[in-house]
């Protein structure tokens, strides 16, 4: 019996936008998520130099956002063209389902995806752990020669500092450091992860543990790559959603490095993460570029 054929390759994202900055350009991409089941946007900075062997550093978002809010606000690209670093910027959920209930409430359904893949049947195409783990690097590697995501870093805010710890902790061998602005770092603990959880992977709370970074953190055995955390004091959702404190607690158990940076004075907002942006591009390319 022959062989099955392949699937055909996926159709070429589609360019939305370019603009040149420090040199560079920004550029903004629609293509089909088979992850997801729907159309996906994604943000992407590519540097002057050099030309070739990009390493990619991800950034994933916090609620309510999309693939714009950080490469419009962060501030970004200047660091990332100095050291030579390429940054992706996906959005934060599946968008266009018009699943009943998906747009009720700003911290779950559309722009909340958490960076899980849902076991509840009604949330079956939140599956944005799928998308950025294994989907989207694909694209980029198949559609963008100068890349080469196999030289990768990711970092977050919030909602997107859970995912990149998580995504980290449960792929060091796809992603050379972490590094997180205010993250949500033990969701099992929380409102917003409580809620969450609840719907999208039921309420079976030992599979909430493998969405929590903290959790995650007592299994690892290895990690010697030090993780970055800001977090700012004057942040108002710091004591009841984001409760660094315990993540800080089970690195020191777990003999885990871990520099966690309390900013006097610092909200919660994009006016922090661009403080001290240009600190976590270091961390990366550090470790980008010994690779």
């Amino acid at each position: 019996m022959a062989a099955a054929a392949p699937p055909p390759p996926a159709a070429a994202p589609a360019q939305l936008s370019k603009s040149k900055m420090f040199g560079g350009h920004i550029l903004r991409f629609r293509h089909h998520s088979a992850a997801l089941g729907c159309p996906m946007t994604f943000s992407l900075f590519v540097p002057a130099s050099p030309a070739s062997n990009l390493p990619v550093l991800y950034f994933l978002s916090g609620l309510t956002c999309n693939d714009e809010n950080f490469v419009i606000k962060s501030g970004a690209q200047r660091a990332a063209a100095a050291h030579g670093i390429a940054l992706v910027a996906p959005d934060t959920s599946p968008r266009g389902l018009n699943i009943e209930g998906e747009a009720d409430s700003w911290d779950f359904g559309v722009g909340a995806g958490f960076y899980l893949n849902a076991t509840n049947e009604k949330w079956k195409n939140w599956r944005m752990y799928d998308y950025v783990v294994k989907e989207l690097p694909k694209v980029l590697s198949d559609n963008f020669e100068q890349l080469n995501t196999s030289r990768a870093s990711i970092f977050g805010h919030s909602m997107g500092g859970h995912g990149a710890l998580t995504i980290y902790l449960k792929n060091t061998d796809k992603y050379k450091s972490v590094s997180a602005f205010a993250p949500i770092a033990n969701p099992i603990n929380c409102p917003w992860g409580q809620k969450a959880f609840t719907n999208y992977l039921g309420t079976t709370k030992s599979e909430w543990e493998d969405y929590d970074a903290t959790c995650l953190i007592k299994k690892c055995n290895g990690v010697s790559t030090p993780i970055l955390i800001d977090q700012g004091d004057d942040d108002k959702f710091l004591a009841e959603q984001l409760l660094p404190g315990n993540f800080e607690e089970a690195c020191k158990a777990a003999g885990v490095p871990l520099t966690l940076r309390m900013q006097p004075g610092y909200d919660h907002s994009f006016f922090f993460i661009a403080t001290f942006i240009d600190d976590h591009i270091a961390h990366h390319a550090q470790f980008l570029k010994s690779a």
